[in-house]
C-alpha cells in the first residue's frame, strides 16, 4: 500500500481486549516510522463479530488483529483465508483489500519460530524431537510452525488425551500423541519443550511437568507472557536450560501484520522492549 498522506487505522479485536499489549507495539512503530495513523482497541462481543469485521472497510480501517475468542470464528466470515491459516485452523490478522474484501492470515507460527531463533541462535529445528504441551489454538500454530521449520518429530501431550490424539491425527505421522500419564518420560532426548497451555499464567496453577528427563541443552519455551517468567521457565533455568518467554512471539507475530497494513516491516528495538516490559 503506497504511503500517501492518508491516515491509516488498525486495531485489535477481542472480548475482553483491554489487557492487550498490541496497541503499545503498533503505536510505537507508527511513531518510529513517522506514519500518520493509530492502532486501537476494538472490544467486540462474539455475537457481533461478523458485523464488526464487515464494518472495517466502511470505517476505513486497514485491518485488525484478532485475539480470544475470535480467531477461529472469523475464518467463516472473511472472504479469503491463506493456506497457513487454513492449516492452523485460526487467523489472527485481517487485511482489508482494495476492493473492500477481507483476507485472513495467521502470523502466530512465524512469530513463534522467530522468537526461538532470537532466544537461541544455535537452535536447529532438524536436530531432534520436540515436546509440545497443549492441544488448543495456540498449540496448532506452534505445531505448524515447527513442522514447516523442519522439526523431525513432535510429541504432543495434553491433559485430555483425546484432544491430543485428534490433533496428532490431523497433522500427519511426524506428530505423535503422548498420554498425559507419560508426559514426564516423553521429554527424553527432546531438543525443545513448548508449553502452549495457560498453566503458569498469572492466576493459574503451575504446569505439572517434571523436567528430570529433559536434556539440559534443550530450549524451553513458554508462550505465556504474564508473568514473563513462569514457574516452568524458572525451573528450566535452574537446571541450566536456555529459556524463551512468550514476549518474543507476541512481538514477532505483530511484525508481518504491521507490514500488511502500513507497508513497512518493523524491527524490535530495545526501546520497544522496555516499553512493553514497563506495562507489566
Amino acid at each position: 500500500m503506497a504511503h500517501d498522506l492518508s491516515y491509516q487505522l488498525a486495531g485489535v479485536m477481542g472480548w475482553p481486549v483491554a489487557h492487550s499489549r498490541s496497541p503499545v507495539i503498533h503505536n510505537h512503530w507508527i511513531a518510529e516510522h513517522g506514519l500518520r495513523g493509530a492502532y486501537v482497541l476494538l472490544p467486540v462481543q462474539p455475537a457481533r463479530l461478523e458485523q464488526a469485521l464487515r464494518a472495517l472497510p466502511v470505517l476505513g480501517i486497514a485491518g485488525c488483529n484478532l485475539t480470544i475468542p475470535h480467531k477461529v470464528d472469523a475464518m467463516s466470515i472473511v472472504d479469503h483465508v491463506d493456506a497457513l491459516g487454513q492449516r492452523i485452523g485460526a487467523v489472527n490478522t485481517i487485511v482489508v483489500n482494495a476492493d473492500g474484501s477481507l483476507s485472513g492470515r495467521n502470523t502466530d507460527a512465524f512469530g513463534f519460530i522467530q522468537s526461538l531463533y532470537e532466544a537461541d541462535s544455535a537452535w536447529q529445528p532438524a536436530s531432534g524431537p520436540v515436546c509440545v504441551v497443549g492441544a488448543g489454538g495456540a498449540a496448532r500454530a506452534v505445531v505448524v510452525g515447527l513442522l514447516d521449520a523442519g522439526v523431525p518429530q513432535i510429541r504432543l501431550t495434553n491433559r485430555s488425551d483425546g484432544k491430543a490424539t485428534e490433533m496428532a491425527g490431523e497433522f500427519g505421522d511426524k506428530v505423535k500423541a503422548v498420554a498425559w500419564s507419560e508426559r514426564h518420560a516423553c521429554l527424553e532426548g527432546c531438543t525443545l519443550l513448548v508449553n502452549t497451555t495457560n498453566q503458569g499464567m498469572h492466576g493459574q496453577l503451575a504446569l505439572d511437568l517434571q523436567l528430570d528427563a529433559l536434556p539440559v541443552t534443550a530450549l524451553v519455551s513458554d508462550i505465556v507472557y504474564v508473568p514473563m517468567e513462569t514457574p516452568l521457565l524458572t525451573a528450566a533455568a535452574a537446571r541450566g536450560n536456555p529459556t524463551v518467554n512468550g514476549l518474543g512471539m507476541l512481538l514477532h507475530q505483530a511484525r508481518p501484520a504491521f507490514e500488511a497494513w502500513f507497508g513497512t516491516m518493523p524491527s524490535i528495538s530495545p526501546e520497544l522492549l522496555q516499553k512493553i516490559k514497563a506495562t507489566f
